[in-house]
């Protein structure tokens, strides 16, 4: 009996050690990705030359504040030769900022993030093997937040470029990048989704892990377990300031498009249909006799712009663009800015209930788009009982703007202040039906149907929008 319970504690442990050399048989291991990858990842440092005058006018100062009283003021006190120009009598300062990069050619072309070089007047590349670079912008794109280096030499360690759409959720990745100037530090994570939209972000389907990434790492390449740079890690988002957060890197795919054209010609032009456009919830899908809520809804097709062009009518809902699924209304920019300008793309809406395929010629974005409506009364008003909102005609300076609707004066209890109506909105279609005057409102509405949410197309301080509307009786 004692000789069995001896044995007891020894069979825990034998089972112990094969579920431990298990679970480590299972993990990736990193240590060949990173000694093959590395070489090809640099540090970015940048300087920016800043007046020292300009900067004391900003604070309110007189340029001849000695400068022993400067650091009372926020000011920092330069030391070092005085007859250096950055000395005490100089006129300048410098500030550095640190990011990182990578090499994808053989020449010297090294591609890392926008807001790492932005303003920089001098731009440094530190290599694996010490060396200091001076560094070349060839080109800028700030829409997603790539830049485009160039250094003078030759044989230079390159990385190899991945399929980002080949890219699956639960796929193990791994960054290298110099956080806090820690170079070539290395941290790996999963993929946790793709395809992520970032607020001011239009143009770039973020890829989301959970890899630690900090301050310096923004640049860096993110890899996959074939050592292949499937993402630039970008942003993070975060509560703490640290890396416990959600880290976003920009697509390889999209990446490389915006390189070879920064390199090609400088700026980067992208495909522009020309629609503003809403989420499709579960209430407007209703009130479009929609099965589900998916889709980009049309809320505004611009004036002269290809959508226009193309056939596209307020009220589409645009559900597959070129073949591709469009679940949520941020997923269409992704798709119509990869699209070369001048090139046809395949359009499926679903309009008034039926579905329709368009064939729409793509432009190019425009720098700077957008219009401006006004609000102001009209002379002619009518007041509708089943809704409780007093709507005007818009006068014609309004209409020279904004074109046909009616314009909402007062909002009294009922369904239009249930379903959000303000004073200024204007309405501009209602189930379909399209609203020129204060005739076609009275019409329209009284022939909406009870107990089921309709569709109203609005414009409010410039942009327009669809809300559902719901009529009891």
């Amino acid at each position: 009996m004692s000789q069995l319970l001896r044995s007891i504690p020894m069979g825990i442990v034998a089972v112990l050690t094969l579920f431990a050399a298990s679970v480590q048989a299972s993990l990736p291991d990193f240590r060949d990705l990173v000694k093959e990858t590395s070489p090809a990842v640099v540090n970015i440092s940048t300087i920016q030359h800043v007046d020292q005058r300009s900067t004391m006018r900003r604070y309110g100062l007189p340029e001849d504040v000695p400068e022993i009283f400067r650091h009372f003021f926020g000011q920092p006190m330069p030391y070092g030769n005085p007859q250096s120009p950055h000395g005490p009598r100089g006129r300048q300062q410098e500030k550095s900022s640190l990011g990182s990069g990578f090499i994808i050619s053989e020449d010297g072309y090294v591609l890392t993030n926008n807001h790492v070089i932005q303003e920089a007047d001098e731009i440094i590349v530190r290599l694996n093997d010490r060396r200091e670079l001076t560094a070349e912008l060839i080109g800028a794109d700030p829409s997603s937040d790539l830049a485009l280096l160039k250094v003078e030499a030759n044989d230079l360690p390159t990385v190899e470029l991945g399929n980002s759409d080949k890219l699956e959720v639960g796929e193990w990745v791994v960054a290298i990048g110099s956080p806090f100037g820690f170079d070539y530090s290395v941290t790996a994570g999963i993929v946790s989704a793709k395809g992520r939209s970032l607020p001011n972000e239009n143009y770039v389907p973020f890829i989301q892990t959970d890899v630690a990434i900090n301050p310096g790492n923004s640049g860096g390449p993110l890899f996959n377990l074939d050592g292949e740079v499937v993402g630039i890690n970008s942003q993070i988002y975060t509560r703490s300031g640290g890396f416990m957060g959600v880290s976003f890197a920009i697509p390889m795919n999209v990446a490389m498009n915006v390189a070879e054209q920064l390199k090609e010609k400088g700026k980067v032009s992208r495909g522009w249909l020309g629609v503003v456009i809403q989420e499709v919830n579960k209430e407007l899908a209703e009130s479009f006799g929609l099965d589900k809520a998916a889709g980009a809804l049309v809320a505004q097709v611009v004036p002269d712009s290809p959508a226009e062009a193309g056939g596209l009518e307020n009220g589409d809902i645009i559900t597959h663009f070129n073949g591709n699924d469009i679940y949520l209304s941020s997923d269409l920019p992704h798709q119509v800015g990869r699209v070369k300008p001048g090139s046809k793309a395949k359009v499926n809406v679903v309009r008034n209930g039926k579905r329709k395929v368009l064939y729409i010629e793509i432009g190019v974005l425009p720098d700077g788009d957008g219009a401006v409506l006004a609000s102001n009364n009209g002379p002619k008003e009518s007041q509708s009982n089943r809704l409780g909102v007093v709507v005007a005609e818009l006068n014609e300076a309004q209409r020279k703007k904004m074109g046909d609707g009616v314009v909402v004066k007062e909002v009294n209890q009922g369904p239009a202040a249930f379903a959000g109506l303000v004073n200024g909105d204007v309405i501009t279609m209602i189930y379909g039906e399209s609203i020129r005057s204060v005739e076609d409102f009275d019409k329209v509405v009284k022939s909406l149907p009870k107990n089921r949410s309709v569709p109203m197309r609005i414009v409010r301080r410039g942009a327009a929008m669809f809300i559902p509307l719901r009529i009891a009786d």
